[in-house]
């Protein structure tokens, strides 16, 4: 299962990879997250800068987050600032390195997902496809045998009883097909 924070961590990553490796400090790029579009991110961020406004350190709030959040990249890309603001390290470098291997891990979740889902398209598509037309042909069957007298041919009744019978059955295959592509989405 994908934590919130986890959904939108890269693109916080290259957000401030890219400010800070073009000469924003750290605090305007911290801004910048807390009030953009990151979700959980940006949320974070917003009540740690308002606890920094109201005069609380800022490596206080980033040991809370650390402490307080369960995703372990997330964690790791807060102790990436912490360190930052306690021992002056290079964010830039850092920041780089763990966007990169969230993007690796991403493709791989990626490519875990397409091979998961297997054969699952053309299932549908053979299903969803040739179903209707054997059972359109089932219909037509009465109709196509006509006064033939050495085939004993079900009455038109029956034979529509079975067809959407069939079409009933074949939305339902394809539901159970769609759910289970569904069920294996890696939530990116």
């Amino acid at each position: 299962m994908v934590l919130p924070e986890e959904r939108d961590l890269l693109y916080a990553l290259r957000t401030m990879e890219v400010m800070m490796s073009s000469g924003i400090g750290l605090e305007a790029a911290l801004l910048n997250l807390s009030q953009g579009g990151y979700g959980k991110i940006t949320s974070d961020f917003s009540k740690a800068l308002e606890a920094v406004g109201k005069g609380k350190p800022l490596d206080a709030e980033l040991s809370r987050m650390m402490t307080k959040t369960k995703s372990k990249p997330y964690r790791k890309f807060i102790t990436t600032l912490y360190n930052n603001v306690t021992k002056n390290t290079d964010v830039v470098d850092d920041l780089r390195k763990q966007g990169d291997s969230e993007e690796t891990s991403r493709s791989d979740k990626v490519e875990k997902y397409i091979e998961a889902l297997g054969g699952l398209p053309e299932t549908l598509l053979s299903i969803g496809m040739t179903s209707p037309l054997i059972l359109s042909i089932l219909g037509l069957f009465p109709q196509l045998m006509g006064d033939l007298q050495f085939i004993d041919v079900p009455d038109q009744g029956t034979i529509m009883a079975v067809v959407n019978g069939g079409l009933a059955f074949t939305a339902f295959g394809m539901a159970m097909v769609g759910i289970k592509a569904h069920t294996k989405d890696p939530g990116l």
